[in-house]
């Protein structure tokens, strides 16, 4: 129970909801690399992350992957199959050993008719999940590589840096601007030929945020 408690998007909710939640809730860990539930399997129920990184992709019949989201400790994921009853939307992969919490479909569905305000909270969530998503179609339809590179860095930095995890390789940076890494290399490194950014092996530095700014505008 601590762990929902210490999850905002459960923060609403009252201790005796949240105990009905945590007790329905099974702990589970998984390793690097390791599939979590795959696309198209029956549904693995709603999940909630405690501690790691997972990604959650869709998967080309040549194996290129498109990144939907990036899900790291307190985030919860899942809802739509969840709620739909319907096979796995993604596939979701740990990118590092993380633990997640996972409450069968029937399990919740249950909750949510029995208790309104759970079902607004999921309602709320899942509202902001579509704005993200139409953001990711703006991004993919209408710009080009280079300003979604430029974009993802200005959304993702803190105090001009973006930390760089062990597992955010360029394959994986890629992945998430729909992309391949040959492409995302070459407009890396016309970031940096402009100097509006620096990359170094742990993080990369925002060195002129105008004009990073101005090249995330760009294609729309």
């Amino acid at each position: 129970m601590k762990v929902l408690m210490a999850i905002p998007y459960f923060a609403a909710l009252d201790a005796n909801l949240l105990q009905m939640l945590a007790r329905a809730a099974v702990r589970r860990a998984y390793e690097p690399s390791e599939v979590v539930f795959l696309e198209g399997e029956p549904c693995a129920g709603l999940l909630i992350a405690e501690s790691g990184w997972l990604k959650s992709v869709k998967m080309s019949p040549k194996g290129r992957e498109q990144i939907i989201r990036l899900v790291g400790p307190g985030e919860v994921f899942n809802e739509i199959g969840t709620l739909l009853g319907s096979s796995n939307l993604v596939t979701v992969i740990a990118l590092e050993r993380s633990v997640v919490w996972v409450i069968q479909c029937e399990t919740f569905l249950q909750l949510l008719d029995q208790y309104p305000p759970l079902a607004r909270i999921i309602t709320q969530n899942l509202a902001k999940r579509v704005l993200n998503l139409l953001n990711l179609v703006e991004d993919l339809s209408l710009r080009p590589v280079q300003s979604r590179l430029a974009r993802l860095l200005l959304q993702q930095s803190s105090d001009g840096k973006l930390r760089r995890h062990r597992w955010a390789t360029q394959a994986e940076l890629a992945a998430r601007l729909g992309t391949v890494p040959d492409v995302l290399n070459r407009a890396l490194r016309s970031l940096v030929e402009e100097n509006l950014i620096e990359v170094e092996r742990h993080q990369i530095r925002i060195l002129d945020r105008q004009g990073l700014e101005t090249k995330a505008k760009g294609g729309v």
